[in-house]
């Protein structure tokens, strides 16, 4: 019955819009039609029937009278631009489980990148906020007020406001910085990460997890400047790579893989690591340009890689896409970890050396060892065995022209010079200064005896000593203003009488010596010319150092040790007799003649030696 009621209102319906009759016969001829009937509200009624001739049956559907067309969104369309690039560059799987295969990973990083390029300088100031999570986050995965928030948070954060938000677009503007996206270089990248993990891990420590990782990735692929070592300690990030080892100093690390671990040695553990690390260093330094010489890379004789040696991929777990080209090179982070990149491959490995390259650093530090306790006189020997190297190594550095041992002994040889050289500062306004009181001192030192004149004629040149002008000064005059004669006629060798009053005396050959620069020469009463001061520089060195001095060079040179002693009897303390003597040598000779230790300087122990033997042939 209901059935029927229902029937009839949609027949007298169709009855009545059937009326007219221009409707009702297109519908006669289609067998389907649409009739519409108008309606107070401003709204009509479209009727859709199909061609089964039972009145009644019929669809009725709602539809607007009017249709206006919305504003324009410039962000949306943007955005719709942005995800254009994704179908261009044939887009298959975001948001689905298979992105943990390679291929697939690698697509959506490269669409990523130049989604990023697209999006790089957008701004937006968008005042709500929607939540965004994905285990995976990315610009196609979001939706247009995800991609709102995140941009707003973005431009915040390149301002320098960052503030917590969802930790899925905190990823995304990483995965940004680690594809320098929006950066204009890997430095200006590598600020902005530390400058970001500094500030957001306050929100979230979440990505304490991967930031390290990832840095040291950012450093290797990137090629920053200095060792990874220089990295951290300059950024203060030693607490999160705790492990490190410095590549660049080198020591420790080839120590690590060394056949001879120079820091067992007792030598090392004497107070000896500075000189011992330094000595390495500078051995080192010259090795490789023997080597280099001889065109030999040494660092391929220690760092050899071994073969199949696994793929790296750097921003593991990261969307990053390795779009820049690579040059070919080795990148060294700690014993452990070695990264190799070649035509545009890159590897790791975790062994950093053959068998061969160990002998080879082995025996390079005992030798040097050895040597250089030969330098500095150490109480026990040391001596390296060449089978260290083992044949094959021997043989190759043979043909090559090497001598190792003789290298490693010159080397050190050499750093002990350079170590010990004194470099000597010639300051222009005290040397005119000089010059000044020496022109008043030489007309001070004409004295008259026994109605005579003793004059000393002094040229002064250019290169003055102040303790030769003194010595000049002192041998004309006492300190108590009285005349000073010299010993025997006409001569210069005898010894002035009680000089400033005390027990020391000069002799007169003292300021003799043409290494001051200048010609002296002494005229007696009777106007003779006494005899030309030596020219030799060790002569005048010889000359012009006292009895005790004498005697404590000629201890040295029989490796005498308790010098000390030997001070204390002459009332000299050890420091100044020693001073006194690398004072004069150095206006002589223009070197100190001792170290620390009281010892003379390999260098110069046989004109040590000859100078002594001829004061003693002249007594």
């Amino acid at each position: 019955m209901e059935d029927k009621e229902n029937r009839r209102d949609a027949f007298e319906i169709f009855e009545e819009i059937f009326a007219e009759e221009e409707q009702s016969a297109r519908s006669r001829q289609e067998g389907r039609g649409s009739m519409s009937a108008p309606l107070d509200d401003g709204q009509f009624y479209e009727i859709e029937y199909d061609s089964a001739p039972f009145p009644g049956v019929g669809k009725f559907v709602l539809k607007s009278s009017k249709i206006q067309t919305p504003p324009r969104d410039e962000i949306r369309e943007k955005f719709d631009r942005m995800r254009d690039i994704a179908r261009e560059n044939r887009f298959l799987y975001f948001n689905s489980s298979k992105f943990y295969d390679k291929r697939v990973r690698q697509e959506n990083a490269g669409i990523f990148c130049l989604q990023g390029d697209f999006m790089a300088d957008f701004e937006d100031d968008y005042e709500k906020s929607q939540p965004y999570s994905a285990y995976y986050p990315s610009y196609q995965t979001m939706g247009y007020e995800q991609l709102r928030t995140y941009f707003t948070w973005r431009t915040q954060v390149r301002q320098g406001n960052i503030e917590g938000t969802s930790l899925s677009y905190a990823f995304l503007y990483i995965y940004e910085l680690i594809n320098l996206i929006g950066m204009k270089s890997p430095e200006e990248g590598s600020e902005m990460l530390l400058l970001f993990w500094d500030a957001y891990r306050q929100f979230d420590r979440s990505i304490d997890k991967y930031m390290p990782g990832w840095l040291k990735d950012f450093y290797i692929y990137y090629e920053l400047e200095g060792t990874f070592q220089e990295f951290v300690e300059k950024n203060k990030l030693e607490e999160w790579y705790p492990d490190l080892t410095n590549p660049q100093e080198g020591f420790d690390l080839l120590c690590s893989i060394s056949k001879y671990d120079l820091r067992s040695s007792a030598f090392y553990g004497e107070g000896n690591e500075e000189l011992v690390r330094s000595c390495f260093d500078s051995t080192m330094e010259r090795l490789e340009h023997i080597f280099g010489e001889a065109g030999i890379e040494l660092e391929e004789l220690v760092f050899q890689p071994v073969k199949n040696m696994p793929e790296w991929l750097p921003f593991k777990g990261a969307l990053f896409c390795p779009r820049l080209a690579q040059d070919d090179r080795k990148v060294v982070i700690s014993d452990k970890e070695v990264f190799v990149c070649c035509r545009d491959r890159w590897t790791f490995q975790t062994t950093l050396t053959t068998e061969s390259g160990k002998r080879l650093m082995g025996y390079v530090m005992k030798q040097m060892e050895a040597s250089l306790r030969k330098a500095v006189k150490y109480r026990h020997k040391l001596s390296a065995n060449p089978k260290m190297l083992g044949a094959v190594m021997a043989q190759e550095l043979e043909a090559a022209g090497i001598a190792l041992e003789e290298s490693v002994e010159n080397a050190v040889e050499e750093f002990i010079r350079e170590r010990n050289k004194t470099v000597v500062k010639v300051d222009a306004g005290a040397l005119e200064r000089i010059r000044q009181e020496a022109l008043i001192t030489q007309e001070k030192l004409t004295v008259p005896e026994n109605g005579n004149d003793i004059g000393l004629s002094l040229n002064f040149g250019e290169k003055k000593s102040p303790m030769a002008l003194e010595k000049a000064a002192c041998i004309g005059q006492g300190s108590s203003g009285k005349e000073v004669p010299f010993a025997g006629e006409g001569s210069i060798a005898g010894e002035a009488a009680d000089i400033g009053g005390d027990s020391s005396v000069w002799k007169a050959a003292d300021i003799g010596g043409d290494s001051f620069g200048k010609d002296m020469s002494f005229k007696d009463g009777h106007g003779g010319d006494s005899e030309a001061a030596p020219s030799d520089p060790w002569k005048a060195l010889g000359n012009a150092l006292n009895e005790t001095e004498r005697q404590a060079v000629a201890m040295a040179l029989r490796s005498y040790r308790n010098m000390k002693q030997f001070a204390d009897e002459h009332g000299i303390m050890l420091e100044v007799l020693m001073d006194g003597i690398n004072e004069k040598a150095m206006d002589h000779v223009g070197d100190s003649l001792l170290d620390e230790e009281f010892t003379i300087y390999d260098d110069y122990l046989e004109q040590a030696r000859e100078m002594m033997e001829e004061i003693w042939q002249g007594r």
